[in-house]
């Protein structure tokens, strides 16, 4: 019982200490986004990969309407629905994918939601550089179909998948589009993950448990004593 006790106890701490860094990666996430939105700077040549995550950028390109992404299992909410990924020609010829906000679920998913963009009209678009979002499993990663029609629908694909799928290279980081653009559903944007504070609340629930743990085993030894 002493070595099982002694187990649990090292497991519970090394949960909350796995859960505590959690939480001091999520404040410098949150800190990142809200410092970086105070700078707009134009992408020009520079690759995003060049630029931190979150910086705020401007450029110039063509939305290619034809081919875009629904990205599944979005929430908005609570409310299920879809991530819209366009991607956007620029006029040195590279393409990123920009997030154009998120929409919701129809009544029934064989059935997808209208995306409509102005493919030939020239788009100074605006907005923040991010990663792709994560799957938390990895069955939630589910790269886009290569015979489905477009948009095709995709879950928690890579930079790889979708420019697999498009048959041409992609700039490494997305573009959020800011709010205030045109041809954009809900941008409601924020650090990815958990909050800070909800990982906080995980350690402590993780060392508590370890605290259980020793008074529990000090409880069946008084009894056993005084049995």
């Amino acid at each position: 019982m002493t070595l099982l006790t002694l187990a649990a106890i090292v497991l519970f701490v090394s949960l909350g200490r796995w859960q505590w860094h959690r939480a001091q990666h999520q404040q410098a996430l949150a800190a990142g986004f809200a410092a970086s939105g105070q700078t707009l700077s134009e992408l020009g040549m520079r690759a995003t990969s060049e630029l931190p995550r979150y910086a705020q950028v401007r450029l110039q390109g063509t939305y290619d309407g034809g081919h875009q992404f629904l990205l599944d299992n979005m929430s908005h909410n609570g409310q299920p629905g879809f991530e819209v990924l366009t991607p956007l020609r620029l006029a040195d010829g590279r393409t990123l994918i920009v997030n154009r906000g998120w929409v919701a679920l129809t009544a029934s998913r064989s059935q997808l939601p209208q995306v409509p963009v102005d493919s030939a009209a020239l788009q100074i678009a605006s907005g923040r550089l991010d990663d792709l979002p994560v799957a938390g499993i990895a069955l939630g990663h589910v790269p886009p179909p290569a015979g489905a029609p477009w948009p095709k629908l995709t879950s928690f694909p890579t930079m790889a998948d979708l420019s697999a799928a498009l048959g041409q290279p992609l700039q490494s980081r997305q573009l959020l589009l800011d709010p205030e653009q045109p041809a954009g559903f809900v941008r409601d944007w924020h650090p990815g993950g958990l909050g800070a504070a909800r990982h906080l609340s995980y350690a402590i629930q993780w060392w508590a448990f370890g605290v259980l743990a020793l008074v529990l085993y000090g409880y069946m030894n008084w009894r056993r004593g005084a049995r």
